[in-house]
């Protein structure tokens, strides 16, 4: 990925795109890097991110030690594990309340909007099946099952039309980690409110911290693989677990962590779907394990994710700023205050050149017919993503030219765009085949200073278009209004559960912490 990459159509060269690139200088990427293994922490720090460690650690208890030394040693598992403990609902700032909620909206509504994709009903039906006496809901359905299987089917609902949130921190998408697998258990427990939302918050931070200390080998899939330690830290929450049952509890799930790989998705094989839905299954099991017995490694993240799904694991940046989060003044916020929410109905990937896109078809009022071609500039993996012709929904999603193709034609990114009728459309698939992907690797996802794609469109007649993304819209450094966040959930929920039921959810929800048990909402969320 040292040099440019052209990904459609025919990989032509990038002379005709010159005019757009950045300087080439490499920063690590958040996502897969197809043949480079030589991201690091380095790097990120001197991108601004993280602070650099001041020598590499070889040890395994060295690298446990989150990068203190002397009287101050203490096992970065430990740290996480005593923070764990330490949240309270009552000790959480108003603001970090505030965006739990709001990231438990939006994960909620596009796991009810996917439950209604045909295999996820199956896959419901079957999961109601095999524990017909369960309490916990199989949300979009008015069927039930256990803890394991609810958190399992709904989990793998929410990410089959890519709406869920994600964290640019972590990399991945925390709370479909999280949410699904404590949702299922706090109902099958009827814990109420705020023990569901303090469990989330514990949850997305964790997850958040082991995702961002982590660079995932080219192929490795963010989805599943550390959401198992996610979803046990949730779960272990809502069981009010010492802390020593917590890190036992995590250490169980990183040995549990799923190998998934990103070739399904951009191959449009729904298997994808079930990374997240594993992951919860397992992350509820990790617990179940820790109380019958089990014992795990005494630093499985190091030994899973350092040596087999990732280039590098890095302990020290899992605790990093995590003493800040006690703070009054001047606090460190909670991950789950910075995450994104998506806006488009597509891979987060697609985002950067979908922000330009959308931005000068408003500004100029363009029709598709107008546009010769597209020519875009954005991160390096977007090499994977320029098939023009993809066979599937899915494989939509994980095609650049196809989403700016529907935008530039429908005016529109949210699930219509990737639809079996989009599908067919003949001027959208004429559009894609005029888009030309050329990659920087200067451009990362996980930066918030610097471009994230550069976007030309070249018009019948030759006049130019120009536009750069640096951070998209609906990232916690451009923020949307929260009236945004609930008016698509009540566009993803409203053919399953109807407009005023949706708008019923959303004033719910807002009120979460004052539900005596969480089935109250559930109930809620049943077609």
């Amino acid at each position: 990925m040292d040099h440019p990459a052209v990904a459609a159509p025919g990989h032509r060269g990038l002379h005709a795109l010159r005019g757009l690139e950045g300087p080439r200088t490499r920063v690590d990427d958040a996502g897969p890097r197809p043949g480079d293994a030589q991201s690091s922490g380095r790097a990120r720090a001197e991108a601004g991110l993280w602070p650099v460690s001041a020598s590499p650690r070889s040890d395994t208890a060295d690298r446990r030690r989150g990068g203190l030394s002397g009287a101050d040693i203490v096992d970065y598992l430990d740290r996480l594990a005593a923070f764990v403990t330490a949240t309270r609902f009552d000790d959480l700032p108003v603001s970090t309340v505030a965006a739990a909620k709001l990231v438990l909206l939006d994960t909620l509504g596009a796991i009810v909007a996917g439950s209604a994709m045909d295999e996820n009903g199956e896959l419901a039906r079957f999961a109601a099946a095999r524990a017909p006496q369960g309490a916990a809901t199989l949300l979009g359905h008015r069927g039930r099952s256990d803890a394991f299987w609810a958190a399992l089917t709904n989990a793998t609902a929410g990410v089959a039309l890519e709406v869920d949130e994600g964290s640019r921190l972590g990399g991945g998408h925390p709370a479909i980690h999280v949410i699904p697998g404590a949702l299922a258990v706090a109902e099958e427990r009827r814990l109420d409110g705020r023990r569901l939302l303090e469990s989330i918050v514990a949850g997305y931070e964790v997850g958040s911290r082991i995702g961002g200390a982590t660079t995932a080998r080219a192929n490795v899939h963010s989805h599943g693989t550390w959401g198992t330690i996610s979803t046990a830290v949730a779960v272990a929450k809502l069981s009010a677990a010492s802390a020593d049952t917590v890190r036992a509890s995590m250490n169980l799930a990183a040995s549990m962590s799923p190998a998934n790989t990103w070739t399904p998705a951009l191959d449009g094989a729904t298997i994808r779907n079930l990374y997240p839905g594993r992951s919860a299954f397992q992350g509820i099991l990790a617990v179940e394990l820790e109380r019958c017995g089990f014992t795990g490694l005494g630093d499985a993240p190091s030994d899973v994710y350092g040596t087999i799904l990732a280039d590098r694991f890095e302990p020290e940046l899992a605790v990093s700023g995590l003493d800040a989060l006690a703070r009054a003044d001047g606090r460190e916020p909670y991950r789950i205050e910075q995450n994104y929410f998506k806006l488009h109905a597509c891979c987060r990937f697609n985002h950067f050149a979908l922000d330009a896109v959308m931005t000068l078809r408003r500004a100029h009022r363009l029709t598709s017919d107008e546009v010769e071609k597209v020519e875009i500039v954005t991160i390096p993996f977007a090499v994977r993503m320029g098939d023009p012709a993809p066979a599937s929904s899915l494989a939509a999603r994980f095609s650049i030219p196809w989403a700016v193709a529907a935008a530039l034609e429908r005016g529109r990114t949210d699930p219509s765009a990737f639809d079996a009728q989009a599908l067919a459309d003949e001027r959208i698939r004429a559009l894609a085949r005029r888009v030309e992907i050329g990659t920087d690797p200067a451009m990362t996802p996980r930066r918030a200073d610097a471009p994230t794609a550069r976007v030309r469109l070249v018009l019948r007649g030759g006049r130019t278009l120009e536009e750069t993304t640096t951070v998209v819209r609906g990232d916690a450094l451009s923020p949307v209004p929260r009236d945004e966040i609930t008016a698509k959930f009540v566009s993803l929920t409203a053919p399953i559960l109807g407009e005023s039921h949706a708008r019923k959810v959303v004033d719910v929800v807002e009120d979460a912490d004052t539900l005596e048990d969480v089935g109250a909402l559930t109930a809620m969320l049943v077609a």
